[in-house]
């Protein structure tokens, strides 16, 4: 009996891999929605990471597209583990699932594709620096 018990050690780690599942609530019109709607909210880290994603997309292996689009699906959704409308809080979990798939891709991710992120990011943060920013 007992080696059929489960052992719970607490909640795992995410990983790229179980967001893939979130692809599913992705589209591009509601990608740029969110972004223009979070982006006071959620700050420059997490909309820089989304756009570098988002840009990695054209050149990003079948494997590597489905996990983006899984993150930004994840970004897209309202109501995912902690829900976007609570102040301070909504989304750490979005930019966690961000991070998750950037950290997991960015040795793929060109300079271009930066720049071009950037430059988006700095609409809505003018002073934004990726290196800092990515450091902390």
């Amino acid at each position: 009996m007992e080696e059929n018990k489960q052992r719970n050690d607490g909640p795992r780690e995410a990983k790229a891999d179980d967001i893939v599942a979130y692809s599913r609530h992705y589209n591009e019109k509601d990608f740029f929605a969110k972004i223009k709607e979070a982006a006071g909210k959620a700050g420059g880290k997490a909309i820089y990471v989304a756009l570098t994603l988002y840009y990695s997309l054209e050149n990003a292996s079948f494997t590597d597209k489905m996990m983006i689009l899984g993150a930004l699906g994840y970004f897209i959704l309202p109501t995912d583990l902690i829900p976007d409308f609570i102040i301070g809080l909504g989304y750490t979990d979005d930019l966690a699932a961000l991070l998750i798939v950037y950290n997991r891709l960015k040795a793929n991710i060109n300079e271009r594709v930066e720049a071009k992120a950037l430059n988006e990011t700095r609409r809505w943060f003018p002073n934004f620096n990726p290196g800092k920013e990515l450091k902390e």
